[in-house]
């Protein structure tokens, strides 16, 4: 019997152990996840605050992930897996709104001239009227002729800035597409009449999420590969991934250097990191290139409060541009946990680039960022956070520039074509992408390995990735 490959993956985020659980549960290959953090999950992850299980950011598995995955996580979750109602809110026009939306909180909590203004813009379209917009090929262009000026200025533009740091006219119509599942009108219609009985999709206004924090898939399905015999090398840097028959990649861990040897390296590192890695080195015109894409960094600040609750709500949202955090999400609201009773703890998601000066403010300085914040949207703490703690990710989200395609197809072109080295996940394929799409991903990718030991790349280039491309991000 042939030796099985041995595939070694760089990254343990759900893309990574996603696919590290395929392939032992086909028993394909022996695997090794190297990565460089102490802990597996990446931004899916969860870690332990005083009693708290709490997520980097907002997250939410959502029902309209792959029957098959879902059948996987049922599977190695069980009841540990709940079933759990989205309650948030979004403010906007400084009034309070229920997110996902619901037409009695348009129609009674709203300005009336917002509502009136955008029951203008959709009759105007109805009728084939069209606004006079500057740049049909930006993101701008691209949500204002699909959701009318009203809705665009008031809410989604300011919300950009303050994610993307671009204005809505620098980025790439790609991004309205993929990353705005309610790019027109009749979306977001039929996503509002999807709260009113008799139009209610399956799954509407629902979410799966872990017992024990949204990381629980992760930690599970990294206890399952390490039960088959699957070695995870945590803090462990990659030096350089030297390319032959089979590679080489250099590692580092605890001041210690060595080499181990793969058949197949499947990265889920940013494909900007990827390029510099490999020797020889890529051409330099793909170097240059993967200088050209770039990513958003983000701040998770944590404050822990001395009350059993702060709201009934999961998250809140703030597009104002006056305030710079863009949410907070509430962990105790998403499993419904009732221990401790005197603690919680909310997470305030803060956008920037690691230039800016907000990636180097202290905990304390952070904290009262985010106190201010709540004063201005009229939600203030009631008495001062116990404790302030922060986590840093310098690549949360890819930006979509204007033009980031050219740079970011050469980048793919060419890495296709390396032997036995396939690029995937969230970085991988700078995807703005939910978890259940990165477990997609890692489907398909053990999908296209056969028992032989061979990958299938025509199956991958001409099936997967154009399903790839039908991925929009899930609110």
């Amino acid at each position: 019997m042939a030796k099985k490959p041995h595939v070694v993956i760089l990254g343990g985020g759900p893309a990574g152990l996603g696919a590290a659980y395929q392939v032992t549960r086909k028993n394909l290959a022996s695997v090794t996840v190297i990565e460089q953090e102490s802990d597996v999950g990446g931004i899916a992850g969860s870690f332990n605050l005083c009693g708290i299980n709490v997520d980097y950011g907002s997250h939410r598995l959502h029902p309209a992930c792959d029957p098959e995955i879902m059948k996987d996580l049922k599977s190695l979750l069980g009841d540990e897996l709940m079933k759990r109602p989205r309650h948030g809110r979004i403010r906007l026009c400084n009034r309070w709104i229920h997110f996902p939306l619901k037409p009695i909180n348009l129609a009674l909590k709203l300005p009336f001239s917002f509502s009136i203004s955008t029951a203008t813009d959709l009759i105007r379209k109805s009728l084939g009227f069209r606004q006079k917009i500057s740049d049909t090929e930006s993101f701008a262009g691209v949500l204002e002729s699909g959701l009318g000026r009203t809705i665009c200025r008031e809410f989604y533009f300011p919300y950009v800035r303050k994610i993307w740091g671009l204005l809505p006219e620098e980025i790439s119509p790609t991004q309205a597409h993929r990353r705005v599942s309610a790019n027109s009108l009749k979306k977001m219609l039929r996503k509002i009449l999807g709260a009113v009985p008799g139009f209610k999709q399956p799954g509407s206004g629902l979410f799966f999420y872990p017992k024990e924090g949204f990381g629980q898939i992760v930690r599970t399905m990294a206890a399952s590969v390490r039960q088959a015999g699957v070695e995870i090398r945590l803090q462990t840097a990659i030096g350089s991934i030297r390319l032959g028959q089979p590679h080489c990649i250099e590692l580092e861990q605890n001041g210690r250097i060595e080499s181990i040897q793969a058949d197949y390296v499947w990265s889920t590192i940013p494909v900007s990191t990827l390029v510099q890695l490999l020797s020889p080195p890529a051409p330099p015109s793909i170097i240059e290139a993967s200088k050209k894409i770039k990513y958003r960094a983000m701040i998770f600040i944590y404050l822990v409060l001395g009350q059993s609750r702060f709201s009934e709500y999961d998250a809140h949202y703030f597009p104002e541009s006056a305030i710079p955090i863009t949410r907070i999400s509430e962990p105790k609201n998403y499993n419904d946990a009732q221990e401790p009773r005197d603690l919680t703890v909310l997470c305030a998601e803060l956008p920037c680039f690691t230039d800016d000066p907000e990636w180097t403010m202290t905990d304390s300085e952070l904290g009262e960022v985010v106190c201010d914040s709540l004063k201005r949207a009229s939600i203030p703490l009631k008495t001062p956070p116990k404790m302030v703690v922060t986590r840093r990710i310098s690549h949360a989200y890819p930006i979509y520039r204007k033009g980031y395609e050219d740079y970011f197809n050469l980048i793919d072109h060419w890495l296709s074509r390396v032997e036995n080295l396939l690029s995937f996940g969230r970085q991988g394929l700078f995807a703005h992408d939910n978890t259940h799409h990165a477990l997609y991903m890692a489907h398909a990718a053990v999908d296209c390995l056969n028992e032989e030991g061979n990958f299938d790349k025509d199956k991958w280039q001409s099936y997967y990735r154009k399903i790839f491309e039908t991925h929009v991000v899930e609110d």
